[in-house]
């Protein structure tokens, strides 16, 4: 389990163009990255 301050693993996710981006590509190519996840958009309640 992760704890605040570690580092997160690294990980594979489709961006909107449909193409795949790992966190460590994102992290070389825009050297920060902010991600938003929002479980919310297509739930029911």
């Amino acid at each position: 389990m992760l704890q605040v301050g570690d580092k997160a693993p690294d990980f594979q996710l489709p961006t909107t163009s449909g193409q795949e981006l790992t966190l460590a590509d994102g992290l070389q190519k825009f050297r920060a990255l902010v991600l938003l996840f929002y479980v919310l958009d297509f739930t029911g309640g």
